[in-house]
C-alpha cells in the first residue's frame, strides 16, 4: 500500500522513509494527488513548494 510522508506529502510505494525529507512519519490516510512532472515550469509546484517531481497528497488525514 503506498503511503505519503506526513512532512513534504510525497506518495511512496515502499520503504518506511521518506526518500525527499528523510523523515519516517508517514500515513496511509490521504486522498488525491498530483503528479509533478517538472517542478521549474510548474506553478502549482511553486505554490506548493515542491521542490522535486514526484506524486504528491493532496490531504492527508491525520
Amino acid at each position: 500500500m503506498e503511503k505519503a510522508c506526513k512532512k513534504c506529502r510525497i506518495i511512496i510505494a515502499q520503504g518506511e522513509v521518506c526518500p525527499i525529507c528523510g523523515s519516517s512519519d508517514l500515513t496511509n490516510k490521504w486522498s488525491g494527488y498530483i503528479t509533478v512532472i517538472n517542478v521549474e515550469k510548474s506553478e502549482i509546484a511553486k505554490k506548493l513548494s515542491i521542490k522535486v517531481n514526484g506524486r504528491y497528497a493532496v490531504s492527508i488525514n491525520s
